[in-house]
C-alpha cells in the first residue's frame, strides 16, 4: 500500500482528543484541562471524544475496548475534526486496533499525534490505513505542562502539523532539557518549578552516514507488536526508540529482543532517545555500553540521548519521513528532516 501524509493544520482547525488507554484526567482533571487551554492558546479549537468527555474511567483503561475504538472512529468521522491527538499513553491503545476502520482513516487523511504507548496505533495505521502519523506530544504531556505548555514542544508539533513545505530542516538539541517528575495530586505539578539541566547534545556512539526513512516508537510497545503484521518495515530504515523506565535489566532484554529478531541486521540507522527513569541497577557500565554490546560492531549510524522521548522538550517526528544523518566522532551529529511531514 502507497503510505500518504496527512493533511495539515491550519490555526483555527478543530483538534480532537481521544483516550486510548489511559484516564489520566482521573489523576489530574486540572492538569487535562489546562493542556486543552494551551492547545487553544496555540490556535486551535477543541473537541473531546464521547469517553474523553465523559471523563469516563474503568481503572487502568477509559472503557472498552470497543467503545475507545469508537470514541476514535467518531472523531475520524467528524468533518468539524482536522486532526486527533490523544489524552495520553497507557498500557493498552493496541486494544482499539481489531475495531478500527481503517479504509475511513486512511480516508479522512488526518494528522494523528501521541507517543509512548499510541505506538501501537502509529504502526497499525501505518500497516493497516497507509497514513503516516506524527509521534509528538500528547494533550496531558506536554501541553498540561503548567501554565503554559512546553514552548520547545509545542513549537515542533506546529512545524510537523501545519509546514506543508518540503524545504530541508535542521533538527537540533534543545538547549535545555528535563526529566523531572513532580507528583499530580498534591500540587507540585503547579507549585514546584521544573528542574532543567544543560542538554550535552546527542551521542554519537557509531559514526556513520544515511539519508532513509524513519520508523520512532517506544521499546517496550514496539515488542509488543512483536510477531504482529503490524510490526514495522525496519528494512533499510533508521529506527528511532524511546523509554520511559529503563532498568538496565529490561533495556537488556528488550534490546535482545531485537537482535534475536534481526533488527539490527536489518535497518540502516539506530537511534536512542533520552531515557526519563533509568536505573542501572548496580551495573558498573552505561546504557550507552550496554546497547553497543547488544548492537555489536555496524556500518550505520548509532546516536543516543535524543530529544524525541519521554523528556522534554521533545521534537515531533512525521512516520516513515526522509531523514538524513550525519554522524561524525566526537559527539558530531547533523540530523535534517528532507520533506514534510503533511501536504
Amino acid at each position: 500500500m502507497q503510505l500518504i501524509k496527512p493533511d495539515k493544520l491550519k490555526k483555527g482547525d478543530t483538534i480532537g482528543v481521544f483516550t486510548p488507554s489511559s484516564p489520566a484526567y482521573d489523576i489530574n482533571d486540572q492538569l487535562f484541562v489546562n493542556g486543552l487551554r494551551n492547545l487553544e492558546k496555540s490556535g486551535f479549537k477543541t473537541k473531546l471524544g464521547f469517553l474523553t468527555a465523559q471523563r469516563a474511567s474503568q481503572g487502568y483503561r477509559s472503557g472498552t475496548a470497543q467503545d475507545r475504538a469508537k470514541e476514535f472512529m467518531e472523531l475520524i468521522h467528524d468533518d468539524d475534526v482536522k486532526a486527533l491527538m490523544s489524552t495520553i499513553g497507557g498500557m493498552n491503545s493496541s486494544s482499539l486496533i481489531p475495531y478500527l476502520d481503517f479504509a475511513a482513516i486512511r480516508k479522512a487523511r488526518k494528522v494523528i499525534c501521541g507517543y509512548s504507548d499510541v505506538t501501537s496505533l502509529h504502526l497499525a495505521i501505518l500497516k493497516y490505513a497507509g497514513l503516516k502519523t506524527l509521534y509528538g506530544p500528547a494533550v496531558m504531556t506536554w501541553f498540561g505542562e503548567y501554565p503554559d505548555g512546553v514552548a520547545q514542544s509545542t513549537q515542533s508539533f506546529l512545524q510537523a502539523a501545519t509546514d506543508n513545505s518540503d524545504k530541508e530542516r535542521l533538527l537540533t538539541p534543545f538547549a535545555m532539557w528535563s526529566n523531572h517528575c513532580r507528583d499530580w495530586q498534591n500540587g507540585d505539578w503547579k507549585n514546584v518549578p521544573r528542574q532543567w539541566q544543560k542538554n550535552k547534545g546527542w551521542k554519537v556512539l557509531n559514526p556513520g552516514r544515511v539519508e532513509a526513512q524513519i520508523v520512532v516508537a517506544n521499546l517496550n510497545t514496539l515488542l509488543s507488536a512483536a510477531g504482529t503484521e503490524y510490526f514495522p518495515d525496519i528494512e533499510g530504515k533508521i529506527l528511532a526508540v524511546e523509554e520511559m523506565f529503563a532498568p538496565w535489566s529490561q533495556e537488556e532484554r528488550s534490546l535482545r529482543q531485537l537482535q534475536l529478531m534481526g533488527v539490527f541486521d536489518k535497518i540502516a540507522g539506530f537511534i536512542m532517545g533520552k531515557v526519563e527513569k533509568s536505573d542501572n541497577e548496580g551495573a558498573s557500565f552505561s546504557l550507552d555500553d550496554l546497547l553497543l554490546e547488544v548492537v555489536g560492531n555496524r556500518e550505520y549510524p548509532i546516536v543516543s540521548e535524543f530529544d524525541c522521548a519521554h523528556t522534554i522538550p521533545m521534537h515531533t517526528i512525521g512516520q516513515r519521513c526522509q531523514v538524513y544523518i550525519d554522524a561524525k566522532l566526537n559527539d558530531d551529529v547533523v540530523v535534517k528532516i528532507k520533506e514534510s511531514f503533511v501536504v
